[in-house]
């Protein structure tokens, strides 16, 4: 990189601790994002939207866990004198204490008034807080558990795990709500007790300290993105995953208001969302481990594109909860793809000794752009909305995003 920084005191991890920290990360994954997910996607755009939220409101909630990881910058500053496990368990605790509210989510529906939305909007944002945090070090751990031309295949054994998790749980929502409309709580309760599960294996981790007692300064960063081929990354990556940040949660509202899907159908969609990444992580790790992550990037950016874009033929009707299903499910293979191959640059460029500010540069860009899309685009759709000719604003919305993604592919010239 363009700027040097002081070593860390710890020597690499011993081959016998990057193999307990692999495990350990394999094992406690699939609860730990289990939780996330339930607490931050997904699932609170079918509550939000059963208590009557706007489209506003929606994207800003989807976008508490992009745009969170801005506190990044300031815990980072944390590395360099508390270790790096103790800001994981701290910060997972209070996303943990911050949840609990939707737990009792029947009692939070009966407040009345404006009070319902209110209470959600404020306990989901904490969540995201406590979530966002915590990844500050997370993938520094992870960093340090692995070699770099195992990268891709590690991240795709990784993400399997989670999204066969995801899988299990989703399926079983969408028969409990199925049968119990509107009924979120056991829901949120089950999620709760998934991240309470995760404590106690991400206690374990090993860890290569990066503390060094000095004062990580803010600026060091900028220093970093001086590199041009980090600056190419952080263009391409912020921006596709901001698009994909800024579709999807509109898709859910979509297939609710204007297709008139009821919440158990619209879980179907999102159990197929995690089928595609389950089916294609594993294949997407070794792709990229072979061929590299530039030409994976550029054919998921140009997948994406088409399959947003493509929305602009949307028709509800019969046919309309099978058709979302295939696009959920394409969605997430070419976003499994993106994220595969993101992670391996992002790994490729940051120095194994020091990782945190590398990776933390990376997840702040990413998070900032894709916090700030879908606030924007929900106020878009606020403008637009009148009740008649909806379905023509969430037409013309996905075909606007669809070919805004495409400038994800000019930076890719600078990495190839």
């Amino acid at each position: 990189m363009t700027a040097s920084f002081a070593p860390p005191v710890d020597p690499p991890l011993s081959e016998a601790e990057r193999r307990r920290g692999r495990h350990l990360a394999i094992a406690s994954h699939p609860a730990g994002n289990t939780f996330r997910m339930v607490f931050t996607q997904h699932l609170p755009t079918l509550a939000l939207v059963a208590i009557g939220a706007s489209e506003l409101q929606v994207g800003l909630q989807n976008s508490f866990v992009f745009f969170f990881i801005a506190l990044q910058l300031p815990t980072l500053r944390a590395v360099a004198r508390v270790s790096k496990r103790t800001i994981l368990l701290t910060s997972h605790a209070f996303a943990l204490v911050t949840a609990l509210p939707l737990v009792f989510w029947t009692s939070i529906e009966g407040l009345g008034g404006t009070a319902p939305i209110s209470v959600a909007m404020a306990s989901f944002a904490l969540v995201a807080v406590g979530v966002c945090i915590g990844e500050t070090v997370w993938f520094p751990l992870l960093r340090g558990f692995v070699e770099p031309e195992r990268i891709g295949r590690f991240f795709g054994t990784l993400r399997t795990g989670w999204h066969l998790a995801l899988i299990v749980f989703y399926t079983g929502s969408q028969l409990w709500l199925t049968h119990h409309p509107g009924e979120f709580a056991p829901l949120f309760a089950a999620g709760w007790v998934l991240g309470a599960a995760r404590t106690f294996l991400i206690a374990r981790l090993p860890e290569r300290s990066e503390r060094t007692g000095e004062r990580i300064r803010i600026r060091q960063l900028w220093l970093l993105a001086r590199d041009p081929r980090l600056r190419a990354y952080l263009l391409t990556v912020a921006w596709g995953h901001a698009i994909r940040a800024a579709a999807v949660p509109f898709v859910i509202v979509m297939l609710r208001r204007v297709a008139d899907l009821s919440d158990g159908e619209v879980i179907y969609t999102t159990v197929a969302y995690f089928a595609g990444g389950l089916a294609s992580l594993y294949a997407w790790g070794r792709i990229v481990d072979r061929v590299g992550a530039v030409p994976v990037l550029r054919a998921t950016v140009l997948g994406q594109a088409l399959l947003i874009g493509g929305l602009f033929a949307f028709e509800p009707g019969p046919a309309a909860v099978g058709l979302m299903i295939a696009w959920f499910f394409g969605i997430a293979v070419l976003a499994s793809g993106f994220g595969v191959a993101d992670t391996h640059l992002l790994f490729g460029l940051a120095p194994p000794e020091a990782p945190a500010r590398t990776l933390v540069l990376g997840a702040v860009a990413m998070g900032v752009t894709a916090g700030s899309l879908p606030i924007v685009a929900g106020a878009a759709l606020d403008a637009s909305l009148s009740g008649v000719g909806d379905l023509a604003v969430y037409r013309s919305f996905f075909a606007i995003l669809g070919g805004m993604a495409l400038l994800a592919l000019a930076p890719l010239r600078r990495l190839a």
